[in-house]
């Protein structure tokens, strides 16, 4: 139980990458830490990119988190993140996390929230190749990799690369 303690908020919208999500999100459960899911509106229940078989729910919206109450935010893949980059309260929460030094995660195309916050220039950062050339118009710098953290962003590549992206995740709440 290495994150007992630790308060996680986790980004959920429609379309998000199931695999990305909850893999990750029972992986700190395991650890101990408490997991709380933000959605544009408490209640709400979003279905994955891969249709009905699976389904996440929102605890909270973006509008009532309040990031001082959190160690990390994640946000998963899929489609998820080029929908929930237009909210202005995701990208001021996910701007403000960062700005305190907490973590964020973000894997597969979930950088298209961080450059919609405007965190990622300057950083070394991987994601989907779908999204690499935004990656680097937004200032970031490349990096074909699975995992790695940059400062205080812990970076994912795609589906077959969460236990890499789980154990940096871990590895950085940690610390």
């Amino acid at each position: 139980m290495t994150l007992e303690g630790k308060k996680i908020l986790y980004l959920i919208g429609p379309g998000f990458e199931e695999l990305e999500f909850y893999v990750p999100l029972m992986r700190f459960q395991e650890e101990g830490a408490q997991v709380v899911i933000a959605g544009e509106k408490a209640g709400k229940a979003f279905f994955g990119k891969h249709g009905p078989c699976m389904e996440g729910k929102a605890d909270i919206s973006f509008a009532e988190v309040n990031p001082a109450d959190y160690n990390a935010v994640i946000i998963p893949g899929g489609w998820a993140p080029d929908k929930i980059r237009r909210d202005d309260n995701v990208k001021k929460l996910v701007r403000d996390m960062y700005n305190a030094g907490k973590i964020v995660g973000m894997i597969c195309h979930a950088g298209l929230v961080g450059i919609s916050a405007g965190i990622v220039k300057g950083h070394t950062a991987t994601g989907s190749t779908g999204i690499k050339d935004d990656l680097i118009n937004a200032g970031a710098t490349w990096r074909d990799e699975a995992a790695f953290r940059s400062g205080n962003i812990v970076w994912g590549r795609v589906v077959p690369d969460i236990p890499y992206f789980c154990r940096e995740l871990i590895k950085a709440l940690k610390e």
